[in-house]
């Protein structure tokens, strides 16, 4: 069966994280890369032939089938764009834009030149998220009632998520994007389930809880209403240290899973010198910790990337979670919860 080839656009932590994925499937091969940054580390790293400095001389090749968008999010769109229209299939990372109508425009385009649009939510793989839902749809729990999910950590390094208009908003479109996009593929049944949301958030800059560097919040909350009944309660922010903190919990009437993606490794671990590495984020590794077994997998990249090979092979439709029209409700949302804290209302279904 026929390799799927990659070029991957970008060369910092997504991008590792891409390339990783893609050297444990036998039927990928990343074939270049491109960024206007020396790109020699990553490159070493993953023994990648060749390197463009412009992504669009990589576009012109006849070899490439299948483009990662590893960028930071301002670019997401004017990159998935020329991807399309080259001809090539699309992954792009989270979020697959900063505004509304350039995610829409990104839909539109890819099914206009007929190439697949696949939005990189890794909460829809991860292995422990896979095994609540298996128990919630055999009945274990009962009918869901309330879900709370949150991705937290101490803040991000790099100067274009710290910017509002390049990121699309501060912590909540960065980091609570992750819970959002993972209860549509929970609830949704291939159309966004949300009719309501309430969203609470810091000002950015002076008006911070602690990142007065950042244009965007450091601290975002919000609580969904679903239409079918149920609630959940989402949380993005940078004010929490020790580690990335992913979680989430589920209410059933008759039972309650709560999951922990990032410090739920089965390994204890007390250092004195301290350890290389534990978990991403971590202020430090002395002590206690609980370093990651394989973090990639565990938090769903691996089985989402062979997942968008297999789609690119034919083997699946793109599932909605991870399609163009959930990746498109997501940033709805975002926008909606920041509409609803800048107007100290509640949005009733504005966004659709």
């Amino acid at each position: 069966m026929k390799n799927i080839r990659v070029g991957v656009v970008g060369a910092k932590f997504a991008a590792d994280i891409h390339c990783d994925s893609y050297s444990r499937n036998d039927q990928a091969e990343v074939v270049a890369l491109a960024d206007i940054a020396d790109a020699s580390e990553l490159m070493h790293k993953w023994n990648i032939p060749d390197y463009h400095k412009d992504y669009a001389e990589m576009f012109k090749r006849d070899d490439i089938d299948l483009i990662s968008v590893c960028v930071p999010n301002f670019l997401h769109h004017d990159v998935a764009i020329a991807a399309a229209d080259a001809g090539k299939h699309v992954v792009v990372e989270k979020p697959l834009a900063t505004t509304v109508e350039d995610a829409r425009e990104m839909v539109v385009v890819c099914e206009k030149n007929g190439v697949k649009l696949m939005y990189a939510e890794d909460w829809c793989f991860s292995p422990a998220l896979r095994r609540a839902e298996e128990i919630i749809k055999e009945g274990g729990i009962g009918k869901v009632c309330f879900i709370k999910a949150k991705e937290v950590h101490n803040g991000t390094h790099s100067p274009y998520a710290k910017d509002k208009d390049m990121c699309g908003g501060g912590s909540f479109m960065h980091l609570g994007i992750h819970p959002i996009g993972w209860l549509l593929y929970l609830l949704g049944k291939g159309e966004n389930p949300v009719v309501e949301v309430t969203g609470k958030m810091t000002g950015g800059l002076a008006e911070n809880f602690v990142h007065a560097e950042n244009g965007g919040e450091d601290f975002g909350m919000g609580m969904m209403r679903f239409k079918n009944g149920e609630f959940a309660f989402v949380e993005g922010n940078y004010i929490t240290v020790g580690g990335m903190d992913d979680k989430v919990e589920i209410y059933g009437t008759e039972g309650v899973l709560k999951v922990d993606l990032t410090f739920g490794s089965p390994i204890s671990c007390y250092s004195g010198p301290g350890i290389s590495y534990s978990i991403e984020k971590t202020d430090h590794n002395l002590g206690w910790t609980r370093p990651a077994v394989d973090e990639f997998l565990n938090l769903g990249y691996v089985p989402e990337l062979k997942y968008f090979v297999d789609c690119v092979l034919g083997k699946h439709d793109v599932f909605y979670g991870v399609n163009g029209q959930a990746a498109v409700a997501c940033v709805e949302l975002v926008k909606a919860f920041y509409e609803s804290n800048q107007k100290r209302k509640t949005i009733y279904g504005e966004w659709l």
